[in-house]
C-alpha cells in the first residue's frame, strides 16, 4: 500500500506497523540516513521504532505540519530511541523477503510487485554491533527473483590503527564466506581541500566544503594513498557572503543591488547607516563638477584611458584578488555614477532623489555630455543618448522611479563586470551568458540571475585561490555551473561535480588524512556479485549509534603522532535467491 501511494510522491509522514515499528518511504529530496555507507537505490523503506503510538492512531486526522516528516527521521535528542533489536530487525527481513518471494502463496497478495530496498535501524545490541540491516530485491524481467541481505556493523571511534582490518584477511574472510576463489577489490578515498589548502582562512567556517572523491581498482593494503591513475571528482559547495572571501566586497555591492529588488517588490528598502564622511550627494556634486571641468576637452572621448578610474571599497579586498577580479577600466558615466551612490554612501530615499535630479538637471542644461555603453539598457542611459539631441523626456522623481532606475544601472554594471571576468579568466563562451545578461525578463528575475553568476563566481575564484586552477580546469567548471544554473535556480547548497585528474590536487592531500576511506571487496557476476565493504570515517555514518566524539583529532598520541579518530564500519552481503 505504500508502495503505491508513494508512485506519485513521497508521503508526509510514516505509517504504523502493528504497535513498534513506523515505516517511512525515502526517496526525492529526503536525505537518505544510510548514505553514508551505501549508494544503492534512492528511493528505499526505513523501518525504525515507533515513539509515538497515542499519537499515531489520530495521525490521519490531524494537521500536516503536525505529522513526522519523511526527512526529519530522528529525533535530535534521543536519536538511538528508534532502534529496534537485532532480533526484530531480523524478522522484519524475513517478512520483506517472503512477500517478494513469487513460491510463497498464503502471504494475502494477489499480484507480486518489486517493492523498493527496505533498511531496519538496529540498537547494535548483538556481539557484531550491527546498527542497520538492509535487503535488496535482485530481480529479472520486473520480478523478484531472489534478496541481498546486508548486514551494517559499527566501532569506534578509534585513533588506533593497530586494531583496523588486515586487507588479506577481509579477503580470506570473503571467500571462506561466499565459497568463492578469486576477488576483486576496489579503493575509494574522499579528502576535505579546503581545510588542507594552504590559504585556508581565506573560507571561513560555514557550509561551505571542497574535496575530492577518488576511485582505484587493484588495492594494496588498508588506507593506501590512491594512485595517480585513480578517476577523481571535485566535489564543490560554497556559501556566498564569507567575509574572508576574495570578492566579499562584490558581495556587499550584490547584497545592496538585492536590498533595492526587494524594495520594488516588497515597497519598503532598507537603507544602510549614512556615513561618516561625505554624502551621496556630495559625491555626486563633484563628480559632475569633474566632468563639467572636462567639457572643453574631449569629454566623450571612448579612450579607455581617459576613463574614470573609480576605487571604491578595495581596501578589504585580499591582495591575491587583484590579479584574480581586477575592476573594469571601461566604466561608463552611469556605471561610475552606481559606484558614487552604491550602498556605503546613499542612505535614504530622499538622497536618492537628490543625486537624480542633480544629473537630471546637468543634462537638461548640456553642462555634462557623458559616455555611455553601446546596448545599455537603464532608463538613466536612455535619458542621456536623448540629451545627445537636445531634448528629454520629462522625468517625475516620485514613487519607485529612483529606485528602480538606481537599480537598473546597478544591474547594467555588474553584468558586465561577471562577464568580464568570465570571458577574461574562464575564457567561456557565450552559449549560456546571453541567458544570465537578458534583459527581456523582468528586474527581479534579472537580479535572481545576477545572484546565480556571484555564486558561479564565487566558486571559480575559490578553486583559482585554494588549488591554484588555471584555464583548462576552469573553463568544464564554468560550463558545468552554466549548465546548472540555466536549468535550476540558485541553490548554494547544490554540489558541482567536476572529474579531474587526482595529480591537480595531489599535493592538497598527499599529507592528510582522509575524511572517508573504502574498500570493497567482491565476487561473483551479475545477480550473483556479492560484496563486503570495510570503512573508516571521520564521522559517524550511524547516527542512531551514540559515540563520544566525531571528525575531531585525538588529544593523545599513538606510536608518538597525532592521529584522527575514525569510526569503522563493515558491510557483509548474503543471498536468498528464490529460484
Amino acid at each position: 500500500r505504500i508502495h503505491e501511494e508513494g508512485k506519485d510522491s513521497i508521503p508526509e509522514h510514516p505509517y504504523l506497523w502493528e504497535t513498534d515499528v513506523e515505516i517511512c518511504l525515502v526517496g526525492g529530496s529526503c536525505k537518505s540516513p544510510i548514505e553514508r555507507f551505501w549508494n544503492g537505490s534512492s528511493t528505499m523503506y526505513i523501518l525504525q521504532k515507533a515513539t509515538h503510538n497515542e499519537e499515531s492512531d489520530s495521525r490521519e486526522e490531524s494537521n500536516t505540519d503536525d505529522s513526522v516528516s519523511a526527512p526529519e527521521l530522528l529525533p535530535k535528542e534521543s536519536p538511538g530511541s528508534l532502534a529496534l533489536s537485532v532480533g526484530r530487525a531480523r524478522q522484519l527481513i524475513s517478512l520483506y523477503t517472503m512477500v517478494q518471494n513469487p513460491n510463497v502463496r498464503h502471504v494475502g497478495i494477489s499480484e507480486l510487485v518489486v517493492l523498493p530496498p527496505l533498511w531496519v535501524r538496529c540498537d547494535a545490541s548483538d556481539p557484531e554491533h550491527t546498527s542497520w540491516i538492509g535487503a535488496e530485491p535482485l530481480q529479472a524481467a520486473n520480478k523478484a527473483t531472489g534478496i541481498n541481505i546486508h548486514m551494517v556493523s559499527c566501532d569506534g571511534p578509534t585513533a588506533d590503527k593497530n586494531c583496523f582490518a588486515n586487507l588479506e584477511e577481509l579477503k580470506m574472510e570473503h571467500k571462506i564466506r561466499h565459497h568463492s576463489s578469486v576477488v576483486t577489490t576496489k579503493g575509494f578515498a574522499q579528502y576535505e581541500l579546503i581545510r588542507a589548502a594552504a590559504v585556508e582562512d581565506t573560507i571561513a567556517e560555514s557550509g561551505s566544503n571542497i574535496s575530492v572523491a577518488i576511485t582505484w581498482n587493484n588495492v594494496d593494503k588498508i588506507l593506501e594513498t590512491p594512485p595517480l591513475t585513480s578517476a577523481a571528482t571535485l566535489n564543490i559547495s560554497l556559501e556566498s557572503g564569507d567575509p574572508r572571501s576574495p570578492v566579499f566586497q562584490l558581495y556587499r555591492e550584490l547584497q545592496f543591488l538585492f536590498a533595492l529588488a526587494e524594495g520594488l517588490k516588497m515597497g519598503v528598502t532598507e537603507w544602510p547607516e549614512p556615513p561618516e564622511s561625505e554624502s551621496a550627494v556630495e559625491l555626486v556634486q563633484e563628480f559632475l563638477t569633474d566632468l563639467k571641468k572636462k567639457l572643453d576637452g574631449d569629454c566623450i572621448s571612448r579612450n579607455k584611458n581617459e576613463t574614470e578610474q573609480i576605487k571604491c571599497d578595495t581596501a578589504a579586498v585580499d591582495s591575491c584578488m587583484k590579479s584574480i577580479f581586477s575592476e573594469r577600466g571601461d566604466l561608463d558615466f552611469a556605471e561610475q555614477l552606481w559606484c558614487k551612490m552604491k550602498s556605503k554612501c546613499v542612505s535614504s530615499y530622499q538622497e536618492l532623489i537628490d543625486c537624480f535630479t542633480l544629473v537630471i538637471k546637468s543634462l537638461e542644461l548640456g553642462e555634462i555630455q557623458p559616455w555611455i555603453h553601446q546596448g545599455s539598457s537603464s532608463f538613466l542611459s536612455k535619458l542621456i543618448q536623448q540629451s545627445y539631441h537636445g531634448r528629454m523626456e520629462v522625468v517625475s522623481l516620485s514613487g519607485i522611479t529612483p529606485i528602480q532606475m538606481l537599480l537598473e544601472i546597478g544591474l547594467d554594471k555588474m553584468k558586465k563586470d561577471y562577464v568580464s571576468f568570465f570571458i577574461g579568466k574562464s575564457r567561456s563562451s557565450l552559449l549560456f551568458q546571453d541567458y544570465f545578461i537578458s534583459t527581456s525578463v523582468d528586474l527581479q528575475e534579472q537580479v535572481h540571475r545576477v545572484q546565480k553568476l556571484h555564486h558561479m563566481l564565487e566558486i571559480l575564484v575559490s578553486c583559482t585561490v585554494l588549488l591554484q586552477f588555471r584555464h583548462e580546469n576552469l573553463f568544464p567548471l564554468t560550463q558545468i555551473c552554466m549548465k546548472y544554473y540555466k536549468e535550476n535556480p540558485l541553490n548554494e547548497k547544490h554540489v558541482f561535480q567536476l572529474p579531474i585528474r587526482p595529480a591537480l590536487v595531489k599535493k592538497f592531500y598527499q599529507n592528510d588524512n582522509p575524511e572517508i576511506w573504502k574498500v570493497e571487496i567482491s565476487s561473483g557476476h551479475g545477480q550473483k556479485e556479492v560484496k563486503t565493504t570495510w570503512q573508516v570515517s571521520a564521522n559517524p555514518p550511524v547516527e542512531h549509534v551514540t559515540a563520544n566524539n566525531s571528525g575531531l583529532f585525538c588529544d593523545s598520541t599513538v606510536n608518538g603522532s597525532e592521529e584522527r579518530l575514525y569510526f569503522v564500519t563493515m558491510t557483509k552481503c548474503s543471498q536468498v535467491h528464490f529460484t
